[in-house]
This record gives C-alpha cells, structure tokens and sequence, in this order.
C-alpha cells in the first residue's frame, strides 16, 4: 500500500505560505459563500454545508451569509440551529439566465469582505447557456469591488466529453474545447481560484498564464467518533453513492454482485445511494426495471445530509464503478472518514488522490466485470485485507479534515481582506 502524504499543512501541498501576512489584520470578516445548501439538492450542497460547519465556529468571522438557490415551492431555509450571526439568502434559481445578476445585487446588498463561490461548471444550469452566465458571477463580484475567491472542483482540461455524456462527436469536442477555455478564464478572473488537486494548479498555470491559482485539498467531512471496522455478522453491505449514468454506472457491479453471490455462503445487498446525472435523465429507473429480478438491490434515491452517516456506517464496502473521473471525489474522502474499504479503478483523479493523500482500495480495469467481481469478493472474504484497507483510509481522511481547510480559506480571506 502507498505511503500516506504529509498532509498536515499547506506548505506540505505547496500552497502559498500566507501566515506572516495574514496575522496583521485583526478585524472580523464578513464572508458570502455562493452555492447550493441542504436542503437545496444542488450539486455541491453537501460539501457546502461542512464547510459552513466550520465556518462558523471561527472567531475571525463575524457575519457569515450563504447566498443561495429558492427552494421549490419557495420553501423557506430551516431557521432551527442557525447561529445568530449566519443568514441565508436564497436569490437565484438553476437554468436561469439572471443568476449572476441575482448574486451581484445580493452581494451588494451584504457588502462582505469576501466573497467564496463553491463550483463546478454545470452549478448554475445543466442547460449550457445558463451555465456560462452563472459562472460569470465571480466577475461580476470583482466589478463591484469586492474580492471574489473561487473554489473549483473540476476543469474542462482533465473532463472525458463521452464518458461525462456531453459528446462522442471529435467536432462538438473541439468547439466545447473552446468554450470551455472561455468559461476557465472567466473563472480565473477571480481574485483568488482554488483547485483541490496538485496537477490542477500545474495545468491551469502553464495553459493560462495565471498566477492566481492556489491549492485547496477537498478535505474530510467529520464523522462521528471512531468507527467500527469489524464485519457485520449479518450481512455484507455494498454502497455506491453519487449522480449516476455517465461516468458513473451501476449494471457492471449489480453483475459483478451476482457472480460473488454464487461463491460466497453469505447473503450480499447493494444500495444505490443518489439521483441520475442531470445529462441521462431516468438512467436509475431503467436499471432497475432491466435488474427487478435481483434480489437485495436497493435505489434510496437522493438522500438527505442527515441519513449519510447511516448509509456509510452500515456499508461492508463502497464501490466505485467509474469509467472515468471529473475531479477530486467527495465519495472517497467520506467512505475514509468512516473507516470504509472501497473498491475503485485505480484512474485519473482518483489515482491522483491515491498518491498524494494517502488512501488505498481494491482495484480494478474499467468496465471489467471479472475483475470487480475478484475485488469485490476478496474484500467481503478476507477480513485482514478489508480492515487494512479501512484503516488506510481512516487514517488518510483524518491527516486532512475539514477543520484544517477551513483555516487555508481563513488565510486567503484576511489576505484578500488585507489588500
């Protein structure tokens, strides 16, 4: 198994070294935070709202303001819980083509120090035209005069068009190869972008001649105590989490699931956890309707933040059937935060999380059914094997949790603040 990173820094990542600047200003921020928050379903809601969770327990921040999407039905954000000094504003709505003006009157309204948007390119609209104009809200908060910061956790240069469900089509490539340029430096407008992985930053300075592109690992959402890495005598469970029917399937381990079935003495369930990807609508329904004859294959549909910890710590295994990948993958850093064995292609920016954070799995060939199944099996099998892969993971999630992030924003915040 790998070595696990010395994560327990920035200067381990090779992020800018802002202590000496950042600690001569005092004054308490005002922060935004643009993106999706629970219960919004959003893209990128969850990792917002831990975010959020450490945010507020910061002294540095005085006001925090989570600018974000209407609910259906104009529901109203659940006020219970909510700190006296966070408010939620939820201004603009997916597919629509105001968004930014949405965001760029809510932000001069509030008048923050800083302004975060938490992103991806489809954050604003599966529709392309709706996209583009969202992603022009970071611009837009830098005309305003407020210093906008961005995370962003994919870029056009590592996204595999087929396999994401966007085009097959060399052509529609290549004109999506430009767009996509066009909306990158759109984004690296912004005062400040973070990527979460090392070879992102590398990528994005050598193609744009940037020099505003930091590293922000994605970090570990916090679980609840230590977990149990013993096997439940009952049953062995598989988990695959996520938006599936593009990169990320379900037929290859339902079949792979079934060849196991034939071996072992044991009974095994799979549950998939999440929704269809917006770009294959009714991609789930139509696996299970083709697999309804298979026994112990459950479909949650989307889960809500507070049934995640139970999916997990109930889970033997969490699978991983990717064809290719998008961006650092917040499935794996929650399946090591509760000490969970994965199976996984060893591919793209998972292999780049493998080497440079430390975690491990059972790995097989892309759309290789024998090969998952061999996995698969050795890890509902070999105990030894399946604890020391948890443990792995446990330990790599907890070299780089979310708490620690939190303060590599911090820094940015008083140096963005301090300018």
């Amino acid at each position: 198994m790998p070595a696990i990173a010395d994560i327990s820094s920035p200067k381990s990542f090779g992020a800018r070294d802002l202590s000496n600047k950042a600690t001569n200003t005092t004054k308490a921020l005002v922060v935004a935070i643009v993106s999706p928050y629970p219960p919004s379903k959003g893209t990128l809601n969850e990792y917002a709202f831990h975010l959020v969770e450490q945010f507020k327990l910061k002294t540095e921040i005085k006001e925090l303001h989570i600018i974000t999407d209407i609910l259906p039905d104009n529901k109203a954000y659940p006020a219970e819980g909510r700190p006296k000094h966070m408010y939620v504003h939820p201004v603009w709505s997916f597919n629509r083509w105001d968004t930014a003006l949405k965001i760029r009157k809510s932000v001069s309204t509030i008048q923050p120090d800083v302004v975060l948007y938490n992103l991806q390119f489809l954050s604003f609209g599966d529709n392309k035209a709706a996209a583009t104009l969202g992603l022009m809200g970071p611009l837009m908060t830098k005309w305003s005069g407020i210093p906008s910061m961005v995370l962003l956790h994919n870029i056009i240069e590592t996204v595999d068009y087929k396999s994401a469900g966007i085009t097959s089509n060399p052509i529609m490539k290549g004109i999506y190869d430009m767009i996509g340029k066009q909306i990158t430096n759109l984004i690296l407008s912004a005062n400040i972008v973070g990527v979460t992985i090392p070879k992102y930053v590398h990528i994005l300075e050598k193609k744009y001649n940037c020099k505003n592109v930091v590293l922000l690992p994605h970090g570990s959402f916090e679980s609840a105590g230590k977990p149990n890495f013993e096997f439940n005598p009952e049953t062995r469970n598989i988990l695959t989490f996520g938006k599936f029917g593009t990169y990320k399937k379900v037929e290859n381990l339902i079949e792979a699931m079934i060849k196991v079935r034939q071996e072992v003495p044991f009974p095994i369930e799979l549950v998939v956890a999440g929704t269809d990807n917006p770009n294959v609508k009714g991609y789930l329904k139509g696996v299970a309707d083709k697999y309804s004859d298979v026994e112990g294959v459950q479909f949650t549909g989307y889960v809500e933040e507070e049934d995640v910890a139970g999916l997990f710590s109930s889970s033997t295994v969490v699978a991983f059937d990717y064809t290719s990948t998008t961006g650092s993958s917040g499935v794996l850093h929650q399946a090591g935060s509760y000490g969970k064995a994965v199976m996984l292609p060893n591919i793209g920016d998972l292999k780049e999380l493998i080497t440079e954070e430390g975690y491990t799995g059972a790995y097989f060939s892309p759309n290789n059914i024998d090969e998952m199944a061999n996995a698969l099996k050795r890890l509902l099998v070999d105990d030894k094997h399946r604890k020391g892969i948890a443990q792995q993971n446990y330990v790599a999630a907890n070299g780089l949790p979310m708490s620690d992030i939190a303060e590599w924003y911090l820094m940015h915040f008083k140096e963005l603040a301090r300018k």
